[in-house]
């Protein structure tokens, strides 16, 4: 998917996606000036037709393969 790095803010565990409620990783913002948000699976399921109505796609899918940071021997 194309990504369109905006000034948005980023993305929380309270962004949902708008076909099955799942947490969102995508925001596309609409020419027509709405916006919707998707989780991953959805994101690529729609992406050619996202892509022909979004005038910016924040894709932020790349956190769910992203590995946490450990923690430090003081904070276990």
């Amino acid at each position: 998917m194309t990504t369109v790095l905006t000034p948005a803010s980023p993305l929380t565990a309270a962004d949902r996606c708008d076909r099955c409620g799942a947490q969102a990783y995508l925001r596309v913002v609409l020419m027509s000036g709405g916006e919707l948000l998707f989780c991953a699976h959805h994101g690529r399921k729609f992406e050619p037709e996202l892509k022909k109505i979004a005038a910016e796609i924040q894709d932020e899918t790349e956190r769910l393969t992203a590995s946490p940071a450990s923690a430090s021997d003081e904070d276990r």
